[in-house]
């Protein structure tokens, strides 16, 4: 054994404390080839240009619609058409939307007691006229 493991350090080594020779220099990255700052996911990039709307014609009137619209009528219109691909995609598109809603949270819908509340709270506002009719 040479002298350098031998001897005694003066830090602790052990659990998220390297020793001092095999740690990263000062300014120097771990994954030199990683990812570049600024780049993109492909999640990202989906919904940016998913988002774009563009000019269509529907039922010979024109009508602006996100890429993400047109995508999703025209699986509609190809799986009423009777394509099976079209038909599972959408599908999976539906399944996976349905879970998406699951995982929002909820709002107690109103009772006919919320209602009355709501409506004699409004008139009286109304009637100290801070709130237009």
């Amino acid at each position: 054994m040479s002298k350098e493991c031998t001897k005694k350090a003066d830090y602790e080594v052990g659990y998220g404390k390297p020793p001092k020779n095999t740690r990263f220099k000062s300014g120097e990255s771990g994954n030199p080839a990683g990812r570049p700052r600024g780049a993109l996911s492909v999640g990202t990039i989906v919904q940016k240009y998913s988002a774009e709307k563009l000019d269509v014609l529907e039922n010979g009137r024109p009508r602006r619609m996100s890429k993400l619209e047109i995508v999703i009528k025209t699986l509609l219109a190809k799986a009423a058409k009777g394509d099976v691909r079209a038909t599972e995609v959408l599908i999976k598109l539906c399944q996976r939307a349905e879970g998406e809603e699951a995982d929002r949270p909820r709002f107690l819908e109103l009772t006919n007691e919320d209602d009355s509340i709501i409506e004699r709270y409004v008139a009286l506002r109304r009637a100290q006229g801070e709130v237009g009719a």
